[in-house]
């Protein structure tokens, strides 16, 4: 919609080809039907956090930068907030209003929007045949594959465009899921629907060699564990094996802090159960796990409570272990990690370099960024640079 709405500004005549009935379905569920429209920041930090490939997309992101998405929204009558994070989102908090607030501007610049599926494409000198279903037929002269990864597959996004890709004798790095929940073992399930906040996690590889690490907030699910920190990891992890990860449930106290800290509760309460004390530490669902974990009961009075097995409680908080099995299917994650390689794209036009007069844009290049914003302003950039080059 962008590089369709950038392309037809410039007087060229556009056509969208959209196979589902409506159009920014992918849009409507980001940010969890909010739409984190970007991240505001300079173009150094878009590119720290595009784990794949960030450097290719340096061009793109300094000609259509973070704040250019923003002022190009707010031209376009959407109001837009900066929320904690310097994440930002349309003002109503509705994605909705970032697909109409497209929808009109391809009606302002008289883009034509055909819902039917692409069945085939050839090209010769003359430009590029596109056959619909129906067996409609399309002539252009340029042509902008913009259809998306692998995930998500209900709102469209099937994998077409890598088959096009192939056709045309591009190279399609193997897709992965990215931005996606985590399996762990059973053991701990009984936490499940349980969010942490302000938390630090670490992962390490079988070798032990500590490969992430992040602060922040998780989820634990019916089958491991999720939530923004855990997405991050599973765009930097590329594959699990054996790997482990470490939570460090009070982050923001050493080891020794956390000690004084509970000993000072255990002295304010000394007949009190030690399951309702941790009460002032911990959500109550963790706390037969942690009790489990520090071989107590937790029905014994503070009083009780030995300095070993404080410090067995203060190392459980400090280091929950869980291992990692599996990354959830692709169709659960936010985001395909493979796609187009970059190096067969053009990094200033996103033209092929194969193939004059076809170009791409957004998640089908081999780009994949962390969650806040990031995956949507390469979605911007691209299909700026696009619109703006074809």
């Amino acid at each position: 919609m962008t590089a369709a709405g950038i392309a037809a500004e410039r007087g060229l005549e556009v056509t969208i080809i959209e196979k589902n009935p409506l159009l920014g379905k992918k849009l409507l569920i980001t940010g969890k039907g909010r739409c984190n429209l970007t991240k505001y920041c300079e173009v150094p930090e878009l590119i720290k956090n595009v784990p794949v490939n960030g450097k290719f997309l340096t061009n793109a992101f300094y000609r259509f930068s973070a704040f250019d998405t923003i002022e190009f929204f707010n031209k376009l009558g959407l109001e837009t907030k900066i929320e904690r994070g310097n994440r930002v989102f349309p003002k109503s908090g509705k994605a909705s209003d970032v697909v109409l607030c497209l929808e009109n501007y391809l009606k302002k610049n008289k883009v034509r929007i055909i819902h039917k599926k692409v069945k085939s494409i050839t090209n010769n000198l003359s430009g590029f045949e596109i056959t619909l279903s129906g067996n409609v037929i399309l002539f252009c002269d340029k042509m902008i594959i913009a259809t998306g990864g692998k995930s998500y597959p209900g709102t469209g996004s099937t994998g077409d465009g890598y088959k096009f890709a192939r056709k045309f004798g591009h190279t399609i790095i193997p897709q992965k899921p990215s931005l996606v929940p985590i399996e762990t073992e059973n053991f701990y399930k009984s936490l499940q629907g349980l969010s942490l906040k302000n938390i630090a996690i670490q992962i390490f590889d079988k070798s032990r060699k500590k490969v992430y690490e992040d602060f922040g907030e998780m989820l634990f699910t019916h089958f491991g564990v999720s939530g923004p920190v855990i997405l991050s990891a599973s765009s930097h992890v590329r594959h699990l094996d054996h790997h482990l990860l470490k939570i460090d449930l009070k982050a923001a106290l050493s080891p020794e802090q956390l000690d004084k800290r509970m000993q000072r509760d255990f002295q304010n309460d000394p007949n009190k159960s030690l399951e309702n004390v941790l009460k002032l530490l911990l959500p109550k669902k963790m706390i037969p796990k942690v009790s489990e974990l520090s071989e107590i009961t937790g029905k014994e009075k503070v009083n009780q409570i030995t300095k070993e097995e404080r410090k067995r409680i203060v190392l459980v908080l400090k280091n929950l272990t869980i291992e990692l099995e599996k990354f959830r299917p692709l169709k659960e994650a936010i985001i395909t990690s493979g796609g187009v390689d970059v190096n067969e794209i053009d990094p200033k036009t996103m033209e092929s370099k194969p193939v004059k007069g076809l170009f791409f844009a957004g998640e089908i290049i081999d780009v994949d960024a962390y969650t806040g914003g990031f995956n949507l302003q390469i979605a911007w950039s691209t299909g700026y640079a696009a619109g703006m080059s074809c």
